[in-house]
């Protein structure tokens, strides 16, 4: 298998997973009452999560553009 496909599969499991961390943090900002310190806690941590989900996706299409070329 060459590193190409087996960077794309990546790409793809981590999108899906970006996207998954995603609608986490939406329906947690929509359930639970509005002041809660422990909602705002979890939305946080999950946003946070989001976005380290989004560089690793971000590079890993990087990494795949290149090998691709090559």
């Amino acid at each position: 298998m060459k590193l190409a496909s087996v960077l794309f599969v990546l790409v793809i499991v981590s999108g899906l997973a970006t996207l998954g961390i995603l609608f986490a943090g939406m329906f947690n900002m929509g359930r639970g009452a509005t002041d809660s310190v422990e909602r705002a806690r979890t939305s946080n941590k999950l946003m946070w999560w989001r976005i380290r989900m989004q560089l690793v996706t971000i590079v890993l299409i990087l990494l795949w553009y290149f090998a691709s070329r090559a």
